[in-house]
């Protein structure tokens, strides 16, 4: 028997005429409405572009996936740990993306829409197959598809990572179902294999082995014998110890793929755990958990950031979310309802890789982990309510109005959602109307929009409003200190440069901070200080473009061209830029090597993307 058509529907409670008249027919009319829903749903999302977090990284200034799919980036791919990942496949669908679309962003985008909608459809079918309930599958599988809180794993073209690691989730899940059938080393195999493919795309599935021991519990109903009138005598039942043993290969896999994600994201791990003490961090879980359930049942207010509370939250908050958590897992395991129990270990397990006790970044929660943990609430809304009303005799019937007014308005936010997310600058002004309190993270994208925007003296004060609303760390403050020299504000950059270095040993920092003060003397016209500064960055970093440039600047204007030559030619082997080789150049001229001097403006020529601007910022540098 194929997987195909081991996943087809196996029994039906009710009898259909018409298009509904067998199994298969039902489900593909339901598969398509899935798709059709999807698509109504994110309509528009093509008119969106890229915004100014990850997307940055993963698309916009990344040579490597402009080079499209080849085998020296498929090599990078496998191999590399850019942006804190270890993603290879979701690498390589970037590569194959950018080679078919460019820059055309409507294109990156309706591929997440479609692996959205695929992964709906492979949903309704893994649970309508392991359930024998279509209805029921179909409502949870419609509502994953429209919900709003999904927009961001969706809209979110960085994001395309999460969409691509469900496929695979769920196509592992549909893979043990039939290897639960009849348990095979083959079956087994295709398990194994799909699983490490949605590994390869993104570590979120790192849980699961144990979600499939949950699965095993309810619906597949694999634990113990089968003198058990309840069981579903579809699937092979066995001890609860064998159960535990058969997913060890699969333990072996997420324990390999959490060390990688560990090195990946190493220092990204230590500088937030800094920030971020495990006092503050456990509240912060339990807290979030709530949270999400909220964003589940009542998705309003979504924002693209949700900044950490650090020490700030409230005693009661606390013991109040301690209080809900304890009270539904009582309620759980007392009414011995498999689908309640299955459903509420699902959200909650699949969520503790992201809840935040290992803390990455400043955001206390985010909407991208709920893609596939809200499932497990989804099923218990659609198993609990179809429940009580066999229990009032409610017909079915009556169920279908409010269940289909759920869609549509979780359809309605969804599209709302989506037009968030055209632009960095309407995502981030969104994000600080949605949680206006203390989100200094939606102030410091925004400030990176406005100033890709060329918007600089707002994109200040945005910069000091999130400096004020948190306490950044001197790593980052080296940062700021850079971007406020670059648009004029020499003496903050100056003053934030001083308390780098008498605040911070991390080398870049500080290596950052000299240079920033290099340039700020130069500017100030004090040549020995500037110099001095330039040799402490160097000192730490000899392959620094900006520091070799300052220093070689200085020698140019003492009339020091060979000196000036040599650094020059440091910056274009750190920086082959056309601005670079034109100072190289003219260095060159001046010290009467002409040939030479042909040579690197040729080069400058052959590099450019704005000639006269290359010319004059060079005419600018060399002459002030």
């Amino acid at each position: 028997m194929s997987l195909g058509s081991a996943l087809l529907p196996a029994r039906e409670s009710t009898t259909a005429t018409g298009i509904f008249a067998t199994g298969r027919k039902r489900s593909l009319v339901f598969s398509l409405l899935l798709v059709v829903a999807t698509l109504c749903a994110y309509r528009g999302i093509e008119r969106n572009g890229f915004i100014n977090v990850d997307d940055n990284a993963y698309l916009i200034n990344n040579d490597h996936v402009h080079a499209g799919l080849t085998l020296k980036t498929v090599k990078w791919a496998l191999t590399t740990y850019e942006v804190d990942n270890w993603h290879p496949l979701t690498w390589m669908l970037h590569e194959l993306d950018w080679e078919l679309f460019g820059r055309n962003t409507g294109g990156h985008h309706y591929v997440s829409v479609l692996f959205h909608a695929l992964n709906a459809v492979l949903l309704f079918l893994l649970l309508e197959y392991a359930t024998g309930f279509t209805w029921r599958s179909f409502f949870v599988a419609a509502i994953f598809a429209v919900h709003p809180v999904n927009v961001e794993s969706v809209a979110w073209a960085a994001e395309l990572k999460t969409v691509l690691s469900m496929l695979f989730f769920l196509l592992a899940m549909m893979a043990y179902t039939w290897y639960a059938q009849q348990p095979s080393k083959r079956r087994y195999g295709t398990v194994a294999v799909l699983f490490a493919l949605g590994l390869m795309a993104k570590p979120q599935i790192v849980t699961f082995p144990f979600v499939l021991l949950l699965w095993d519990y309810w619906p597949l109903q694999r634990f113990g014998s089968r003198s058990n009138d309840e069981a579903d005598t579809r699937f092979a039942r066995a001890s609860f110890s064998r159960l535990v043993l058969e997913k060890i290969p699969l333990l072996m896999l997420a324990a390999a793929d959490v060390v990688l994600t560990m090195r990946a994201q190493d220092k990204a791990v230590y500088y937030a755990s800094r920030s971020y003490g495990l006092r503050v961090r456990i509240p912060n879980a339990v807290v979030s958990y709530v949270r999400y359930v909220g964003h589940a049942l009542w998705p309003l207010h979504l924002s693209p950031a949700y900044t950490h509370p650090g020490n700030t939250l409230r005693l009661w908050q606390v013991i109040a979310s301690v209080a809900f958590l304890s009270i539904v897992t009582l309620l759980a395991v007392v009414l011995r309802k498999k689908y309640l129990l299955v459903g509420w270990l699902w959200f909650l397990g699949i969520l503790v890789p992201m809840i935040g006790i290992v803390q990455v970044g400043d955001q206390a929660m985010a909407d991208r982990y709920a893609y596939n943990s809200f499932i497990g609430l989804f099923w218990i809304v659609a198993w609990g309510t179809a429940e009580v009303a066999e229990n009032w005799r409610i017909s079915p019937r009556w169920l279908a109005a409010p269940a289909g007014l759920a869609i549509v308005a979780a359809g309605f936010l969804t599209t709302r959602q989506v037009t968030y997310w055209h632009d960095g600058e309407t995502l981030w002004r969104h994000a600080l109307v949605a949680t206006p309190d203390q989100n200094f993270l939606a102030h410091s994208y925004l400030a990176g929009m406005l100033t890709l925007e060329n918007k600089h003296e707002e994109a200040i004060q945005e910069y000091l409003t999130a400096e004020k609303l948190h306490w950044y760390p001197l790593t980052q403050i080296a940062y700021f200190a850079d971007y406020e020299l670059r648009h004029d504000h020499r003496a903050d950059a100056m003053d934030q440069s001083q308390r780098v270095l008498q605040g911070t040993n991390d080398p870049a920092a500080r290596e950052m901070a000299y240079r920033v003060l290099g340039i700020g003397n130069t500017q100030l016209g004090k040549p020995a200080e500037a110099r001095e500064n330039y040799q402490q960055a160097l000192a730490i970093e000899p392959h620094d473009p900006y520091a070799l440039m300052g220093m070689g600047l200085l020698a140019y204007r003492e009339s020091d061209f060979k000196t000036a030559t040599d650094y020059f030619s440091r910056t274009v082997e750190a920086d082959p830029s056309d601005f670079d080789y034109l100072l190289l150049a003219t260095a060159l001229r001046q010290s009467g090597r002409e040939t030479e001097a042909t040579a690197a403006y040729a080069s400058a020529q052959r590099v450019s993307k704005d000639w006269t601007q290359a010319q004059d910022k060079a005419h600018w540098f060399l002459t002030n």
